[in-house]
């Protein structure tokens, strides 16, 4: 009873408004573990916020207070591994659109935390088909255009949602940057622009070092953030379309040596050894991404054609520039195994690829005993279109049944 009690305060402080169960059991035909073989006939147990235990039904007895939630299917709760939900609403109207600011095409000191709305719609609409964690923030379109942040999509306010409040600074090289700004008109002179900086920053750096203090520049956010990810506390996420601009991109991480995850890649399959060389993980463009300007070459078996390279990646939503503003990662995942992806890779690529993508795989991703109690069950195949979503459950919350 005191758990119950104590869980019940929990929901209310962070904003779950549905029913908490303190322990909860999940019996299911089929558990994707997300670690090795599925388990059929299999059981997850839930006490707390932690799972307490997976395995077959045949070695796993239920204890007899403990909330049985039947199913068919069972997976992790789904990873979108990039989106911009949170700072771009559903309604698609200039107050609830903050993924891109125009005044400028270098600004990667803009914090996600600073405009992510907990509350929005399309937060809670995702939830609903599944997605429990988002990488969101910053979108694509500027040199580069801010942070990103991790979150979990149930609470009501940013602080209680966050997992990470800073994850990478999102660049875009190609021609679309020159759609929102007067400069860079070209290629070569928005990559000449990003460098500048990022020899900048390298300056900065050196000169914050100094010992005497009054020799110090004064802080400068702008540099700041560029110092982050030249020294790895922060991860360049890099969106490039066209097979010269990812190419361009290996460059640049090469050049400066910071961390690196390359975003979209319509074109990969033209370059794919160039990025298993590089050892750079991908979040590959969503496969029903409209085929028009820098993506105008994407193709339904890019993620099958990552998968063979043995090139890791993961699914994303994107960024849409109409409503709803979000597509969803369950059905991209599901047209990608009708082209040639393996149905445990598609799943994979929703779940255990991106945590380990974006650092987060000691909470979520699998099915592991002592990680985050985050659930989606299923009623059927989860890559089949007539499947439906029947219970969600996010830090042994139920927050959607």
């Amino acid at each position: 009873m005191k758990n119950r009690i104590t869980l019940f305060i929990f929901a209310i402080l962070f904003g779950v408004s549905t029913a908490v169960q303190a322990q909860i059991a999940v019996q299911a035909d089929t558990i994707y573990t997300m670690e090795g073989a599925k388990i059929v006939d299999g059981i997850v147990l839930v006490d707390g916020q932690q799972i307490e235990d997976v395995g077959s039904a045949s070695d796993i007895q239920i204890p007899s207070d403990y909330k049985t939630y039947e199913t068919s299917v069972v997976t992790p709760g789904l990873i979108d591994a990039h989106t911009v939900v949170g700072l771009a609403g559903i309604y698609n109207q200039d107050s609830d659109q903050d993924q891109l600011e125009t005044s400028t095409a270098i600004q990667p000191h803009l914090r996600a935390f600073d405009a992510y709305n907990a509350r929005e719609e399309l937060v809670k609409f995702v939830l609903g088909k599944g997605v429990t964690t988002v990488h969101t923030g910053h979108g694509p379109g500027a040199l580069a255009s801010g942070q990103t942040m991790i979150a979990k999509t149930p609470y009501n306010t940013v602080e209680k949602a966050l997992i990470d409040s800073a994850k990478t600074v999102s660049f875009t090289l190609g021609s679309s940057v020159g759609q929102y700004f007067d400069t860079p008109g070209t290629k070569s002179k928005g990559v000449a622009m990003l460098r500048q900086k990022l020899i900048d920053a390298q300056e900065y750096m050196d000169k914050m070092k100094v010992d005497d203090p009054a020799k110090r520049p004064p802080k400068n956010l702008e540099l700041e953030a560029l110092a982050d990810v030249l020294n790895g506390k922060l991860t360049a996420m890099i969106t490039a379309h066209r097979s010269q601009d990812i190419m361009t991109a290996l460059r640049l991480k090469e050049e400066f040596g910071f961390d690196m995850i390359l975003d979209g890649a319509s074109e990969a399959y033209l370059v794919l050894d160039e990025i298993k060389a590089a050892d750079v993980p991908v979040i590959v463009h969503p496969t029903m991404v409209r085929t028009y300007g820098a993506s105008k070459n994407a193709s339904f078996t890019t993620a099958a054609k990552l998968a063979k390279a043995g090139i890791p990646f993961a699914f994303q939503s994107g960024y849409e520039s109409y409503v709803p503003k979000t597509r969803i990662i369950l059905y991209e995942a599901a047209v990608a195994s009708a082209y040639g992806l393996n149905r445990s890779m598609a799943l994979k690529a929703l779940t255990k690829s991106p945590a380990q993508i974006l650092g987060i795989d000691d909470r979520v991703g699998t099915l592991t005993e002592g990680k985050d109690a985050d659930l989606v069950l299923f009623d059927g195949d989860p890559l089949e279109y007539t499947t439906h979503i029947s219970t969600v459950i996010v830090d042994g919350n139920v927050v959607k049944k």
